[in-house]
């Protein structure tokens, strides 16, 4: 556990705002990642809500230079697997069941596990996991869920994702326990269909520029 915390603690702290990526043509996932990078933002959280989310984390991890391409939404066991062998350098799920953690705990990639509430942070605090996914951030409770959270979970950081943008990503990492946000807003989806990766390079840096508490 502890070589793998070293790793995701190195890949979620190279920029404030990890993207989530939901891509529905595997020729559209390289461009996107250095367009991505290219502005600064170099852990990319590919979901697997498409088919073609494995062959875009594939060609993430084969041509992109500089990029950390993850796997998002992962629901079992066997999703784990693929996506591993697919090359993604950390996971991301919404939330955690028992399969999952066992899958995780021989996976030699990191694992970012969901929570929306303090139990649930509590419980996989105790299997070993100081860095979680809080989602859906604003549903569950926003900036003063994880305020609240910090003073009794000091040990745990949050990745925050579900419901954050430009205009209150700002807020949340001003929160001491607060790692980094997850957003799509860097890659919106008409900037994806019309291949305007300029643009994208462009909401890139201005979200790696953003500060951190």
């Amino acid at each position: 556990m502890a070589n793998r915390d070293r790793d995701l603690i190195r890949i979620l702290s190279a920029a404030p705002v990890v993207p989530v990526l939901t891509i529905e043509e595997r020729a559209t996932a390289v461009p996107l990642a250095r367009a991505l990078v290219a502005g600064g933002l170099t852990a990319l959280e590919v979901t697997l809500r498409t088919p073609a989310g494995l062959d875009c984390i594939r060609a993430i991890a084969g041509e992109v230079e500089g990029a950390d391409p993850g796997a998002g939404t992962v629901l079992d066991a066997e999703q784990l697997a693929a996506a591993v062998k697919a090359g993604a350098k950390f996971l991301v799920s919404p939330g955690a069941t028992p399969g999952l953690l066992a899958a995780a705990d021989d996976s030699p990639v990191p694992y970012l596990p969901g929570v929306a509430t303090a139990g649930e942070a509590m419980t996989l605090a105790e299997r070993g996991y100081a860095h979680l996914k809080f989602f859906p951030a604003e549903p569950a409770g926003g900036v003063p869920y994880l305020k609240g959270l910090a003073a009794p979970l000091p040990g745990i950081r949050f990745c925050p994702t579900g419901g954050i943008g430009l205009k209150n990503a700002a807020i949340y990492l001003a929160l001491p326990n607060v790692i980094c946000v997850g957003g799509s807003w860097v890659a919106p989806a008409e900037a994806l269909a019309a291949g305007d990766w300029a643009r994208v390079t462009a909401l890139s840096r201005e979200a790696a520029g953003l500060g951190r508490g």
